[in-house]
């Protein structure tokens, strides 16, 4: 089974740059876009519909901001968008398709960049979604969670983390609550697990020559719950062409789809 991950930064900016016509080449089973910034009004053409895929969205209430998208070639058995808090809910962040036992989630964590404020409500947010994590751990399903998380793990995970340790997406607690996730809850970093190597990022920012640079972050990912441990078999981060200023996270797992 291969998904692919994709912050588009505005869907329909990526589908001028090419993605729509790169994704038919990659044999998808499932697809996971973030920050689709658009209405599904907005999104009639047939290019955000592709052929042999059944999809789905989960818009923002605000216009040209947030959402997030699903595409499966097999048809879910139930499709969940509300985690029951305003964050997740109204701003578009979480879509969960069910396939059997098996649930795959397209999510858009907020970022604190832009001010105190929302540093607080992305703190609120993790704080709000590890209990559900947990739940989702003793549940007995196994689950598959892709997305623009904006927290960079590990040192090894940003070009310049001397410099971003008072920054959103690297302050110490974000890195902490990873930790708890991934060390102590024993959820799996699929990307890290497989490939251990420095410099792999998949996003930089558009000031200065940071994509030529290599000047990144590794923040989008696709994390497994502790069932799912060793399922992983290849990931890819697709940097060949650019139609985000996010790369596509290719996984292949072990799973019958």
């Amino acid at each position: 089974m291969r998904i692919i991950t994709l912050n588009a930064n505005g869907i329909r900016a990526a589908a001028r740059k090419g993605f729509f016509e790169w994704l038919p080449q990659q044999n998808a089973d499932i697809i996971c876009i973030q920050e689709t910034k658009a209405q599904v009004d907005q999104l009639s053409a047939e290019t955000f519909w592709p052929k042999s895929y059944h999809c789905y969205y989960h818009d923002a209430i605000k216009k040209g901001y947030s959402g997030v998208a699903l595409y499966s070639k097999k048809k879910p058995t139930q499709i969940i968008t509300n985690l029951g808090w305003a964050t997740a809910d109204s701003e578009g962040r979480y879509l969960e398709a069910q396939f059997g036992t098996l649930s795959v989630i397209s999510l858009y964590l907020p970022s604190g960049s832009s001010s105190e404020e929302r540093q607080f409500i992305k703190f609120e947010f993790l704080e709000r979604f590890m209990p559900l994590l947990n739940e989702f751990s003793n549940n007995g399903r196994q689950y598959i969670i892709c997305g623009d998380w904006n927290i960079a793990h590990k040192e090894i995970d940003l070009k310049n983390w001397r410099g971003n340790k008072k920054n959103s997406g690297f302050l110490p607690e974000e890195r902490a609550w990873m930790d708890q996730l991934i060390e102590k809850n024993l959820w799996n970093d699929v990307f890290r697990t497989l490939n251990p190597n420095p410099e792999q990022y998949t996003w930089w920012s558009n000031r200065g020559q940071s994509w030529s640079k290599n000047v990144g972050w590794r923040i989008d990912y696709q994390i497994s719950s502790p069932n799912l441990k060793n399922k992983a078999q290849t990931a890819t981060i697709y940097k060949d062409e650019r139609f985000s200023d996010h790369a596509p996270l290719i996984i292949d797992y072990m799973l019958e789809f």
